[in-house]
C-alpha cells in the first residue's frame, strides 16, 4: 500500500484533539526513570522559531533532560531537509534529531537518509500511548517507523468579542461561509470606519503564514483540491472571492508575522492564524475573545492539519542520545510542557495541561479543532507532502499569486497559468506524487 492510500485513509482522523485534562506518568514506569547522561545531541527543529518560543523550549522542556540538547529553530523545513541529505550524501551527518512537519520525511526518506526507529517506538510504547493514527503517518507507506510522533496543531480564527455584535443576521460564528466572513468584515467597517479583518500576510521564509492558509483553506474549500485546481475556474472564483475579502481586510496585514499582538491591541477583531501564533491573546486575555473554525467554501470545510514528528539522521553522531532524547521529549510531563511552550496539542494520551497554558488549550479544543474533525463537510488537507529542498519554492507559487492578484490587481487566471507553470516545475523536479486532499498519483502531481 503506498503513502497516498495511507495518508488518504488517516487523513480525516489526524488532528486528534488531546484533552487538557489527564493523568501524570505512573510512578516507576521506564518513562520515569533518568537514564545516565547521554551527552551532547544536536537538535534541529523547524518548530519554535520565534525567540520566545525557542527560549521556553530550552528552559521549560529541555532544561531537565539528562544530556545537553542543542536546540536550533532557525532553519526552514526546506533547508533542514537540505542539510540532512545533503550530510548523508558526503558522509558526514552532524545531526542527531530533526522535528520536522509530516511532508518533510518522504524526501529524506526516499533518499534513505533517516534511521528506522521501529525498535525505539517499540520500547516506548510499553509506557506511553501514542495515537495509532499518527503513528502510522510516520511509517511513510511502509513497514518502517521513520518518525516518532511529536506534536500535531491546526489553524483557526481568532474573534475579539466586540465584533459579535456585528456578525450579519443568521451567521453561525462556528459555521461562517467566506461569504459571510467578508458581510461581517463589511459590517464592523461600516460601524467604526476601520478594516477589523487580519491575515498573517508577511512573505518569506520566517513571515507569516498565509501561504498555508491559501493552499490549506481557500483552495481545498473552494476547488476541492489542494494543487491539481490550481488554475482551474473554481480557483478563479476563489480568487475573486479573496479580492472582495481584502477589501475589507486591514491593509498592514502584510506587515503581520503572527496575529496575536493586532489582536491584543485592537488594530484587528477577526484574525485567522496557526494555533501557536495566536497564543498570547488566547492566554492573556481569554475572556476578549474565542475561537471559531475557518469558513468553509462551496465545496466543504477545509481544515489543514500539522503533524510534527521527531526522526533521527543516518549516521547520527550520537546515536544513544538521540534516542534519549526522543524518549524525553514524548514523556507526558514533557509533552505537557512543549505544548504549552509551543501552542501545540500533545500526542500522548493522559497529558495534563495546567496553569497559564490550560487556557489556550482549553479553548482552541473547544471549538475550532472539535468542529474540523466532526463536520459533516470536513475536507481535511496535509501540508506539501515530498517536496523535500524545493518546498519553499512550492510556497513561493502561492504567496507570489496573492501579491499578484490582491496587491498588484493582475488579471486572475493569466497569474494562475503563470504561477501554475512553476509550480509544476517543482513538482516534476520533486517527483512529488498528489497528496490529500487530491487524489493519489502515480506519478508527479499534474496540475489540470
Amino acid at each position: 500500500m503506498g503513502p497516498n492510500r495511507i495518508w488518504g485513509i488517516a487523513v480525516a482522523a489526524t488532528l486528534v484533539v488531546v484533552g487538557c485534562g489527564g493523568t501524570p506518568a505512573p510512578a516507576g514506569s521506564p518513562g520515569a526513570s533518568a537514564p545516565k547522561n547521554v551527552g551532547q545531541v544536536t537538535f534541529l527543529s523547524s518548530q519554535g522559531q520565534p525567540v520566545n518560543e525557542a527560549q521556553g523550549m530550552r528552559q521549560q522542556v529541555l532544561a531537565g533532560f539528562n544530556g545537553s540538547a542543542d536546540f536550533n529553530s532557525q532553519l526552514t523545513d526546506a533547508q533542514i531537509i537540505d542539510k540532512v541529505m545533503s550530510e548523508h550524501q558526503a558522509g558526514k551527518a552532524t545531526v542527531d534529531v530533526i522535528a520536522g512537519q509530516h511532508g518533510d520525511f518522504p524526501s529524506m526518506q526516499s533518499a534513505d537518509s533517516l534511521e528506522d526507529l521501529t525498535p525505539l517506538l517499540q520500547r516506548l510504547e510499553q509506557d506511553r500511548k501514542f495515537n495509532p493514527t499518527l503513528v502510522n503517518y510516520g511509517k511513510l507507506g511502509t513497514q518502517k517507523q521513520y518518525y516518532v510522533p511529536w506534536l500535531q496543531a491546526t489553524y483557526m480564527l481568532a474573534i475579539n468579542k466586540k465584533a459579535l455584535q456585528y456578525l450579519p443576521k443568521g451567521a453561525d460564528v462556528n459555521a461562517l461561509t467566506y461569504d459571510q466572513l467578508i458581510a461581517w468584515g463589511q459590517s464592523i467597517q461600516k460601524a467604526t470606519g476601520e478594516r477589523k479583518i487580519g491575515l498573517p500576510a508577511t512573505a518569506g521564509a520566517q513571515g507569516g503564514l498565509l501561504k498555508r492558509f491559501l493552499e490549506g483553506y481557500l483552495y481545498p474549500s473552494y476547488t476541492g483540491t489542494e494543487v491539481t485546481g490550481f488554475k482551474s475556474a473554481d480557483a478563479v472564483q476563489a480568487w475573486q472571492m479573496m479580492k472582495r475579502l481584502w477589501a475589507v481586510t486591514n491593509p498592514q496585514s502584510t506587515n503581520y508575522s503572527a496575529m496575536q499582538d493586532p489582536l491584543q491591541s485592537g488594530e484587528v477583531w477577526v484574525a485567522w492564524d496557526h494555533q501557536a501564533r495566536l497564543k498570547d491573546a488566547l492566554s492573556n486575555l481569554p475572556d476578549q475573545f474565542q475561537t471559531a473554525p475557518a469558513p468553509s467554501g462551496p465545496k466543504g470545510l477545509a481544515y489543514m492539519s500539522a503533524v510534527v514528528g521527531l526522526g533521527i539522521p543516518k549516521g547520527a553522531p550520537n546515536r544513544a542520545g538521540a534516542e534519549a532524547l526522543i524518549d524525553f521529549l514524548t514523556r507526558q510531563t514533557n509533552q505537557a510542557k512543549a505544548a504549552g511552550v509551543l501552542s501545540f496539542f500533545p500526542v500522548v494520551d493522559g497529558v495534563k495541561i495546567s496553569g497559564s497554558d490550560a487556557p489556550s488549550c482549553l479553548v482552541a479544543e473547544s471549538t475550532a479543532a472539535a468542529k474540523y474533525t466532526s463536520s459533516k463537510k470536513s475536507i481535511p488537507a496535509l501540508l506539501p507532502v515530498g517536496l523535500g529542498k524545493l518546498s519553499d519554492q512550492f510556497d513561493k507559487a502561492y504567496q507570489d499569486s496573492f501579491t499578484r492578484i490582491l496587491l498588484r490587481n493582475e488579471d486572475v487566471q493569466t497569474v494562475l497559468n503563470d504561477e501554475a507553470g512553476q509550480l509544476q516545475s517543482v513538482l516534476a523536479q520533486a517527483k512529488a506524487p498528489c497528496w490529500p486532499p487530491d487524489a493519489p498519483s502515480s506519478g508527479p502531481c499534474q496540475i489540470r
